[in-house]
């Protein structure tokens, strides 16, 4: 009877730490999920306004679900005069020659963040964490917006 308590004993301590080590496991892998892949997921509709064909993204349901959720984006911060400000951001999920401005990345790969905290420019690829919102309406800002957004590390470190 004492072998078998200590034994249902032991199992119940595997069992727990197996359980532990799975929730550590979700949580830090959706902190690594590629949202830009589902992001990229959108598709246009062409329209027309007085100037001619217009553009205009169709949000899949998946990219709807994220609107309001924190999210990580990885990527490159894009350094453009006038527009680059220690908490004002164009982050891109291309490197800069291939980024929607420079490249050949569509409107998808970039997201404009504004920080909490400011930020120094860096060349290396960078982790962002902040509430996703989607701009369906103002010309003025990009597609994806992170707000109350904090550098979450570097994308090059483990």
């Amino acid at each position: 009877m004492i072998m078998k308590r200590r034994y249902s004993k032991q199992v119940m301590i595997l069992l727990l730490i197996f359980i532990s080590s799975l929730s550590v496991s979700q949580a830090q892998s959706s902190s690594r999920k590629n949202y830009w892949d589902v992001l990229s997921r959108v598709k246009f509709e062409v329209q027309q306004d007085e100037y001619g064909e217009l553009y205009v993204p169709a949000f899949s349901k998946e990219i709807e679900e994220l609107e309001g959720r924190e999210i990580v984006l990885q990527g490159f911060i894009i350094p453009f005069e006038g527009m680059f400000k220690p908490k004002r951001i164009i982050l891109s999920s291309l490197p800069v020659d291939a980024c929607f401005f420079c490249g050949t990345g569509g409107p998808e790969t970039v997201a404009e963040v504004y920080l909490k905290e400011e930020i120094k420019y860096t060349a290396r690829p960078v982790r962002i964490r902040g509430k996703l919102k989607i701009n369906k309406d103002s010309i003025e800002e990009l597609m994806y917006v992170l707000e109350n957004a904090v550098f979450a590390g570097y994308a090059d470190e483990k």
